[in-house]
């Protein structure tokens, strides 16, 4: 398994923070990788929603179906699965200031044939957690609190 976390600050308070990043399809504007998040039931966002995301990594097109899998007052929890892989990311939100503290953790692991490639995927996954500490912060820090 591949884990890759990151702790920083943004201006807008916990509640403002979790109501965006709940819905999942805002991948696309935070999250780096991400080329298209598309949601794949209706309704409300809540546990269970998914949602279709499809990434571009390391030149690689990756195709993952994700689920909230937990949404607190303080956590969001989202599992995307295909056969090759299973990725879960939490994002832990907390009161710093008027502003909130996010802790984002990425676990990545490899299934079959593509656990060989673990090693080359911490490398990316690195990198990329640093690109989207970078590209959350800028996002979450433009919403209106």
């Amino acid at each position: 398994m591949t884990e890759t976390s990151r702790t920083f600050t943004v201006t807008p308070p916990p509640a403002t923070v979790l109501s965006y990043l709940e819905d999942f399809g805002h991948a696309e504007e935070w999250d780096p990788g991400t080329e298209t998040c598309t949601r794949e039931d209706a309704g409300p966002v809540g546990v269970g929603s998914q949602w279709h995301n499809v990434s571009k990594i390391a030149g690689r097109e990756v195709e993952l179906t994700y689920t909230l899998k937990e949404r607190s007052a303080s956590r969001l929890v989202f599992v995307g699965e295909n056969d090759s892989a299973t990725s879960t990311d939490t994002i832990d939100v907390v009161p710093a200031g008027t502003g909130s503290e996010i802790t984002y953790t990425a676990d990545v692991e490899m299934h079959g044939a593509a656990k060989l490639a673990t090693p080359i995927i911490k490398l990316i996954f690195e990198k990329l957690g640093n690109e989207t500490e970078d590209q959350m912060s800028d996002t979450l820090n433009r919403l209106q609190h």
